[in-house]
């Protein structure tokens, strides 16, 4: 598999002019049974955002799933070839973006569509997995943004989260 993605924060000095206020790997990463990893990138807890003069670490380790309610999570996720991630569902909007490789999506309708370079899925609270059905690595990025189903959506689902 890859390294692990850098990452670099920006911030404020004391005049308020823009600098590097980090410089690194991921802050967290975690590989699961089915051997994908996951490399948390960044979190906020808000929408919008407070942007302060400095900030304390927003990732906590061990954090797996989606977005806290109202913030954002931003992921990258390897996995290598073979893997199948669990069916499962988030209470949000996820943006994927395929980094390098191919990647399934399989929802639960039993359909599966492959996605490559630099194309983007929008995964709007749907129960599906992540298939990497090729024979190289597959790194992908997820802005995973809070949301909330609908009364009439909620209604249908088959289960709660």
């Amino acid at each position: 598999m890859p390294d692990p993605p850098r990452r670099i924060v920006t911030g404020h000095d004391p005049d308020g002019r823009g600098r590097i206020v980090g410089d690194g790997p991921a802050p967290a990463s975690r590989t699961v049974p089915d051997g994908a990893t996951f490399h948390d990138m960044w979190v906020t807890g808000a929408s919008p955002a407070p942007l302060t003069a400095t900030e304390p670490e927003p990732i906590r380790e061990g954090e797996l799933i989606g977005p806290p309610e109202a913030g954002t999570r931003v992921r990258i996720v390897d996995m290598p070839p073979g893997t199948r991630s669990p069916m499962h569902r988030t209470e949000s909007v996820d943006y994927g973006v395929v980094l390098e490789g191919e990647i399934t999506l399989v929802l639960d309708d039993g359909s599966a569509t492959t996605i490559g370079p630099g194309e983007l899925v929008v995964q709007r609270g749907t129960d599906h997995a992540w298939e990497n059905r090729s024979e190289a690595p597959t790194r992908l990025l997820f802005v995973l943004v809070a949301g909330r189903f609908g009364t009439e959506l909620r209604g249908r689902l088959p289960d709660p989260l």
